[in-house]
């Protein structure tokens, strides 16, 4: 599926977890990243274009997030912050 979901959850680990493992699944073929960041109350999404991951989205409060990946999946992020995720058939 090559998909990876990253929470910015403790400040002295953001940049390696934002700079450097971006930087290794990049160059590892992964297809689509999210990086869900609570402090800003937002998700980033990357997706695979040509040989690198470009950002596609930036999405906040009353915004849904869905992937050609998982065709069936939606996740609408609330007021809180904080996402809630549905599955449709």
């Amino acid at each position: 599926m090559n998909l990876n979901a990253l929470s910015l959850s403790q400040l002295p680990n953001r940049h390696f977890q934002r700079e450097l493992k971006f930087k290794l699944y990049s160059s590892r073929g992964i297809r689509e990243y999210w990086i869900v960041d609570w402090r800003k109350q937002q998700v980033q999404v990357y997706r695979r274009e040509q040989a690198s991951l470009k950002l596609v989205a930036t999405l906040f409060n009353g915004d849904k997030l869905s992937s050609p990946i998982l065709p069936d999946f939606t996740c609408a992020m609330s007021t809180t912050g904080y996402a809630y995720a549905q599955l449709f058939n």
